[in-house]
């Protein structure tokens, strides 16, 4: 009993103390920077019981964004609310959204070429503004058009407007930008998924044109796709050499897109099997120097992995804020479910949780903006992600109960499109893989 009212009086002690502390500090108040509430969707709530650290910008000691970003992001937002999210189950039901239109509204607006040059129509900025975009994005009420877009901004062209000839920007990244048309990333095969070093597609040289033969499978946008950032064989050698990039036009003779992938979640992405035949491109579509396409590709494979866990945050932020709302109305034996400790500390270990992944991604988008190699962080923040993903999404949807396994909720809906992120991108045992070999404890 004197341990306990001796803690007891420590307790008040500090607290007294760090009342008077914080008296002197004042702190700046937490508050939207440039963006007006007004018209906000309840998932922005500034309720202070339901406020999240990436909602709220404090006076310019945020970990990673300026006012600027918060702008950007806000400018995205009205978008999501006016032209995506009101139409998000329509597109869900038909199993395919219509990406040329969604592609042309952000395109115009910038969002498809935020880090890309402007003299091909982007905005020049750096990466954290790609993982600003990508956050925003996380508030589309499923996961399929994030997914998408990340494809057509961050996936398929990082290495063309990097390496690729001006001819070539001109040709396919200029109106990738704009929206005008649908991209495309073509590694992945039947037999080589995240082992991009045994694919067997081959663009073998004859005269001045490449000759396709190979099939391409799990192609985001694949029936709607206007072209394609193709990683082919295009010489003999080790597999880490004899690879090649190309921009593929998807409209040539010899392509077959086989068929739409019936999946478990992503439904308002279209996903395709596609088939090269004798498939001619012209050799002047390499992006950059033959050979170098396995090792251009990994870098995009960095960025595409920050992207990831960027677009994952809002997402599982709002899942929890839900729950919370749900919980906390729905009552059974007479209480609140939210009342039952179980519950709530669930919550908080999830929220906790979720903080910390956030800091992981911001460390490693800040260090990889000063010029830093981010393989084993971005590797730790993707495979945090996706079983995080699937511990919130789960334990989500219980407190959800039966409403939970309707299709009626969004709780049900992420469940299945988050499963995705412990598979696609590098699935979480290649994410083990390349942790443990910078660590050096492979055997």
């Amino acid at each position: 009993g004197q341990a306990v009212s001796n803690s007891m009086a420590f307790f008040r002690s500090t607290l007294y103390n760090t009342k008077q502390l914080m008296k002197l500090f004042k702190p700046p108040l937490r508050r939207f920077v440039g963006v007006s509430t007004a018209g906000f969707p309840e998932s922005c709530s500034l309720n202070p019981s339901h406020r999240f650290y990436s909602n709220i910008a404090p006076s310019g000691d945020h970990l990673l964004y300026t006012e600027d970003h918060f702008a950007l992001r806000a400018s995205l937002r009205k978008i999501i609310d006016k032209e995506i999210n009101p139409f998000v189950d329509k597109w869900e039901e038909e199993g395919q959204f219509p990406a040329h239109q969604v592609f042309k509204s952000l395109g115009k607006a910038g969002f498809l070429g935020v880090d890309k040059p402007t003299e091909y129509g982007g905005l020049n900025l750096d990466f954290s503004y790609i993982a600003a975009v990508a956050e925003e994005l996380g508030l589309i009420r499923c996961g399929a058009i994030p997914m998408a877009v990340g494809v057509q901004s961050n996936m398929a062209t990082p290495a063309l407007a990097r390496f690729g000839s001006d001819e070539l920007k001109k040709e396919f990244l200029a109106p990738t930008i704009a929206g005008d048309i649908v991209a495309c990333l073509g590694v992945s095969e039947a037999e080589a998924g995240s082992d991009a070093a045994n694919i067997k597609t081959k663009a073998v040289k004859k005269g001045d044109d490449y000759v396709i033969n190979g099939s391409k499978m799990w192609i985001t946008s694949g029936f709607q796709a206007d072209w394609m950032c193709l990683l082919a064989n295009t010489k003999d050698g080790p597999p880490h050499k004899n690879k090649s990039l190309l921009c593929l036009p998807m409209k040539l003779p010899g392509i077959h897109v086989a068929k739409k992938i019936d999946k478990l979640g992503m439904r308002a992405s279209d996903t395709a099997e596609i088939f090269f035949d004798n498939v001619r491109i012209p050799s002047k579509y390499l992006i950059g120097e033959e050979g170098m396409g396995f090792n251009y590709q990994m870098l995009q494979f960095q960025e595409e992995r920050m992207w990831a866990v960027a677009s994952s945050l809002l997402v599982l932020e709002t899942l929890i804020k839900e729950t919370i709302d749900y919980t906390s109305q729905r009552k059974t034996f007479g209480q609140p479910i939210l009342y039952n400790q179980i519950v709530h500390f669930r919550l908080a270990e999830l929220a906790t949780e979720l903080e910390l992944l956030r800091a992981l991604l911001y460390e490693a988008v800040g260090l990889y903006l000063r010029g830093n190699d981010v393989t084993k962080l971005i590797s730790m923040a993707k495979l945090k992600c996706g079983r995080l993903c699937r511990e919130i999404s789960d334990s989500c949807l219980q407190f959800w109960g039966g409403m939970g396994y309707t299709n009626e909720v969004l709780v049900s809906r992420m469940y299945r499109d988050l499963r995705l992120m412990s598979i696609g991108g590098g699935a979480d045992e290649i994410m083990l893989y390349i942790i443990c070999k910078h660590m050096g404890i492979l055997p």
